[in-house]
């Protein structure tokens, strides 16, 4: 099944001169331009078949203008290869008439797509889904998955690779455009990396060994499919790891790969991903990386080989991805988490508006949430929420948002979008709440584009935007508003501390840095990074900082890029970490403050002395606005969960004689975060 034309909207200017927006050819596969999506586990699979939910995901990228979708990270060709579920299953043949339904509907917007497929080797689960045993080119354990695989012997190796080639089969009988295999710490690259394959048969040893498995799948792939259909390999250029296999090894690799001639493209990967912290720094690298960390790699890796090179890693921004193209670094940019935060990337740039690109900021949130955007919450969504919000069938209603914090400028936008009159009311100089606190830390500042972005639409859609405005309940009625959304946020939440007068806070020692003593405790309640991101903070700016959690070990509470980056980081300072104590009271002790500890398990007491104590309880909603307006509303502030939770307007009918309906979102309402407060706003207010 071939791509059908899409809509051609572009204008002739920007088709001239915009490297991102020239036609790639592969094959008989014309490709519309050079941005895509990689391949990655969405978790929004039924039982591994992608049905209505996981393609809707994928339909929204395709609407937004990409040229390639893959989907399906780590799809099983075997029945051994599952790490427990949320991964699409290519070992039967239940899959081919749902992939010819997503096929269709990605073509139909002019895009390809194609389906990553895998075996995972050691990286599987031994002990989850069907309770087979994990299998390696020899019996190594993953510390990240924790099995210890059995080394496999030749029938293990022949069926895998019939089982590889059955499942590219059912792809393009689902009418996809191609597949990729994957190299890395998948089973192919278990076979090429002596880290891994100590094997003295005639698949280890040598370079040309370690790759004749990979070759053998490649080769039996082609088979079944035929010459004129896509194969690609996303391959590993450099494992960075001394008895790894380094960049010029992976070149000898690839050119084996090429001499052979069954492979189209290779999708570049770097390094690792057979612990937390390789995913994090290497594989899927997040803010505590700088953008586009391996490109350089990657674009010397291109200069060596003929085959088109694709590339993915926290290229998440357009002028990156456009040099990567202009500058020959390669010959397709993946933007796979930038399009969770903005699918209608290309579009935009169709249209001459880059600038109201919604910028992935690099948090990871996706990781944790899969595939949450921490900033776009129709993300994974698209079946109950709108990546492009639709017109008010009766636009004009007055909507009065108290908070200028994450959640309101959300508010505020959507409910503008949608055409009705906006007021915002923010107290402070500066629009951004609690985030204007976060990005005072370390490696958190790139949150800022949260609030730059939702401030230009809001800018753009003619918001009335009050600063420095604390408004009462006299100042809401004075705008005569249909709607009421608060979204005043919450402070820090210290009444429940005996001591509490002693200490600061999160927000205190971030806003305001001299206020930091020369040692520290930070006690955190929570697991989020609010302490976290405090405490290295503090000790990277030379403070003695102990770290006391609620929890068993730092950050439970995010994503494991997240966890895994502070471990290093408060190590690397010298944060001496303790877990599993609960803070009781802190008094005064001479010049000093000393801090009571109750261990969670054991119940006994223990006493730290330090000069400082800062705590984080989460905060507490600030909500007098609220309930001075509770009274007069319609809805007595009373916000219908069903109608919520299905999208229906909260008042059907606009009000009339003064009455307004009156809502509170994000942290108004209690201590979550900026994904709660931003989905808040959005479900509520594109049904306004």
């Amino acid at each position: 099944m071939g791509v059908t034309a899409a809509p051609d909207t572009q204008p002739t200017a920007a088709r001239r001169s915009d490297p991102l927006l020239q036609p790639l050819q592969l094959k008989k596969l014309r490709l519309r331009n050079r941005i895509m999506s990689t391949s990655h586990a969405s978790t929004l699979d039924d039982g591994g078949i992608p049905k209505e939910r996981y393609q809707r995901y994928h339909e929204e990228k395709a609407k937004g203008g990409i040229a390639l979708t893959m989907f399906g990270g780590s799809s099983m060709v075997s029945r051994d290869s599952s790490w427990g579920g949320g991964q699409v299953d290519v070992s039967g043949d239940e899959v081919i008439p749902w992939l010819q339904g997503f096929s269709e509907r990605i073509h139909g917007h002019g895009a390809a797509i194609m389906c990553q497929i895998s075996h995972l080797g050691r990286r599987a689960d031994a002990m989850g889904w069907n309770w087979l045993p994990t299998l390696g080119p020899s019996r190594i354990r993953e510390t990240r998955h924790r099995n210890f695989p059995r080394e496999m012997d030749r029938h293990d190796i022949d069926r895998v690779i019939r089982e590889y080639a059955a499942a590219a089969l059912r792809c393009r009988e689902g009418g996809l455009d191609g597949v990729e295999t994957v190299t890395g710490g998948h089973l192919i690259g278990q076979f090429f990396s002596p880290r891994t394959n100590h094997r003295t048969d005639e698949f280890g040893g040598s370079t040309e060994n370690r790759a004749r498995f990979g070759l053998m799948v490649h080769e039996a792939i082609r088979r079944a499919v035929g010459d004129d259909w896509i194969v690609g390999i996303r391959f590993v250029v450099d494992e960075d790891i001394e008895d790894g296999i380094d960049f010029e090894e992976c070149l000898r690799i690839a050119r084996l790969f090429e001499r052979e001639g069954h492979v189209d493209f290779f999708n570049a990967i770097f390094g690792r991903m057979d612990t937390d912290l390789a995913l994090a720094e290497h594989n899927m690298p997040g803010m505590s990386q700088p953008l586009a960390p391996f490109l350089p790699a990657v674009g010397a890796f291109k200069r060596e080989v003929g085959l088109p090179v694709f590339h993915a890693a926290r290229i998440q921004d357009v002028a990156t991805a456009r040099h990567a193209i202009a500058e020959g670094l390669l010959d397709m940019v993946a933007m796979t988490r930038a399009h969770m935060a903005d699918p209608q990337i290309v579009n935009k740039l169709m249209r001459g508006e880059e600038e109201r690109i919604r910028p992935c900021v690099g948090a990871s949130y996706c990781m944790y949430k899969k595939v949450a955007c921490l900033h776009n919450p129709a993300t994974g969504r698209e079946d109950r929420l709108p990546q492009i919000v639709e017109d008010a069938p009766v636009p004009g209603r007055r909507v009065v948002v108290v908070g200028g914090g994450p959640g309101g400028l959300e508010a505020a936008r959507v409910a503008a979008q949608r055409g009705h009159s906006v007021v915002l009311f923010e107290a402070g100089a500066k629009l951004g709440g609690q985030l204007l606190i976060a990005v005072r830390a370390s490696w958190r500042r790139d949150l800022i584009p949260i609030v730059d972005w939702r401030a230009a639409e809001i800018e753009r859609l003619g918001v009335d935007v009050r600063l420095n405005r604390y408004a009462e309940p006299e100042d809401v009625l004075a705008e005569r508003p249909d709607a009421v959304i608060i979204a005043t946020g919450g402070v820090p939440d210290t009444d429940w501390l005996d001591g509490a007068e002693h200490c600061s806070t999160v927000w205190d020692v971030l806003a305001d840095a001299s206020q930091a003593k020369d040692d520290v405790i930070v006690y955190d309640c929570t697991g989020r990074h609010q302490a976290a991101s405090c405490a290295l903070h503090l000790a990277e700016n030379g403070r003695s900082v102990q770290f006391v959690t609620l929890d068993d070990n730092v950050a439970l509470e995010m994503e494991y890029s997240s966890r895994v980056i502070y471990r290093k980081r408060l190590a690397r300072t010298g944060v001496r970490i303790i877990g599993d104590n609960a803070l009781i009271r802190v008094r005064p002790s001479g010049n000093r403050l000393a801090a009571t500890f109750r261990h969670e398990l054991t119940g006994a007491e223990s006493e730290l002395v330090a000069s400082q104590v800062v705590i984080e309880h989460g905060t507490v909603p600030v909500d007098d606005v609220f309930h001075g307006l509770r009274a007069g509303s319609m809805n007595d502030g009373v916000t219908d969960i069903d109608a919520l939770l299905e999208r229906r307007p909260q008042s059907p009918a606009r009000p009339r004689d003064g009455a307004f309906e009156l809502h509170r979102i994000g942290d108004a309402v209690t201590s979550r975060n900026v994904h709660g407060a931003i989905y808040d706003a959005l479900r509520l207010c594109s049904a306004l």
